[in-house]
């Protein structure tokens, strides 16, 4: 790997508050998901797909990943390209459309470069648009660092050919139903990236800086071995759990405010230890591998059924639908609607309390809890 590898338009975030970490996840071996691979898969359809909707040339990609799920939500991507082609047109005759281009922005990043999904160029508007199939984590578009990037590198590519007032970036995040866009004046951008991305992608080039844990540090490969965080999280832990004989209803707030990321960073650092002490012998002290529990399984379910024929029992089957999701992907989510969506029933779910800033409405806590209890 060379030195500067790490410095990626999608790790920007992380190595912009905290320089030192790119240099720190450089000691980590780099690997793949099968959430990474499945997301590859989907946007191979997209591109296929946006360039059979452009009349340009493709050969149909083939994947493991395949399902009629991806298939519906890569159309979706593509329909939203598409709307935002049109609208383009409404202040531009021509524009240009690139899919899956290269973009570098090695003036601010040494060595930066990456592959933005589509880029709309039009008389005085770039747009950059992002495809995200990821489950876990809603991707915000306004400041997306990665997002910035790219635009920095297509302004690069296009800014003498047209007169670019302003750049829209688009997160389109079907399965998190998640939509957005956020407009920045050129000049705002250019400026960030003269005064805060340049020099900082020059203090993580050269490991220099402070460790500054965060949100950021949730896809650090340096994550669960770094001193620096949890040196805070122990800070947190001890100052969040004194000893008072009761804990006020503003120190309650602030256990509720870092527990989801103290028990994440906990359940990390589990991970970590017994990964080691199973596949790598690593033993620690004070602490040994153990079998967990298991459940009973039969070894061949035909010889079971004909040995409990044999001594005459006989009712020893039952039949059952397939689960929901099996159905839906076996159907696709258009004939499941129409099909099914009379006979489907979603149930309240149980209450959770989760911070304001959850996109989540409010419940009626008084109606949830006479729900619950009626169930009970």
């Amino acid at each position: 790997m060379s030195k500067h590898a790490f410095l990626s338009p999608s790790g920007s975030h992380r190595w912009l508050n905290c320089t030192p970490s790119a240099m720190l996840e450089s000691e980590f071996p780099g690997g793949s998901s099968s959430a990474a691979e499945e997301g590859t898969a989907a946007h191979e359809f997209c591109e296929h797909k946006l360039k059979k909707a452009l009349r340009r040339r493709s050969k149909r990609p083939v994947s493991d990943y395949d399902s009629d799920e991806m298939q519906e939500y890569t159309d979706s991507y593509v329909d939203y390209v598409l709307e935002q082609l049109e609208v383009a047109k409404q202040t531009c005759k021509d524009p240009m459309v690139l899919i899956e281009q290269k973009v570098d922005f090695s003036e601010y990043v040494p060595d930066g470069y990456g592959t933005a999904d589509c880029i709309i160029v039009s008389d005085n508007t770039l747009q950059i648009i992002d495809f995200k199939y990821g489950l876990g984590v809603l991707v915000d578009a306004e400041q997306n660092t990665q997002l910035m990037c790219y635009s920095i590198g297509a302004l690069n590519l296009f800014d003498s050919l047209y007169d670019i007032k302003e750049v829209t970036m688009h997160i389109f995040q079907p399965r998190r139903e998640n939509v957005q866009n956020w407009t920045i004046p050129v000049d705002e951008l250019k400026a960030w990236a003269e005064n805060e991305l340049k020099p900082k992608a020059q203090m993580a080039l050269n490991g220099e800086g402070e460790y500054h844990p965060g949100e950021w540090c949730q896809f650090c490969k340096a994550a669960v071995r770094c001193r620096a965080r949890a040196e805070e999280k122990l800070r947190l832990a001890r100052q969040e759990f004194k000893m008072p004989p009761l804990l006020a209803d503003s120190e309650i707030e602030e256990v509720l405010t870092i527990l989801p990321d103290l028990t994440k960073w906990a359940d990390g650092i589990l991970a970590y230890a017994t990964d080691a002490a199973v596949n790598h012998g690593k033993e620690w002290n004070g602490f040994k591998v153990v079998e967990g529990r298991s459940v009973r399984k039969y070894k061949d379910e035909e010889l079971v059924a004909q040995a409990a024929k044999d001594h005459g029992y006989t009712d020893i089957y039952r039949q059952s639908l397939i689960t929901m999701t099996e159905m839906q992907k076996l159907m696709g989510k258009k004939q499941f609607d129409q099909i099914l969506g009379d006979l489907i029933v979603k149930p309240q779910g149980k209450p959770n309390l989760v911070p304001v800033t959850d996109k989540r409405p409010a419940m009626n806590v008084t109606n949830a809890n006479n729900e619950f209890k009626q169930e009970d």
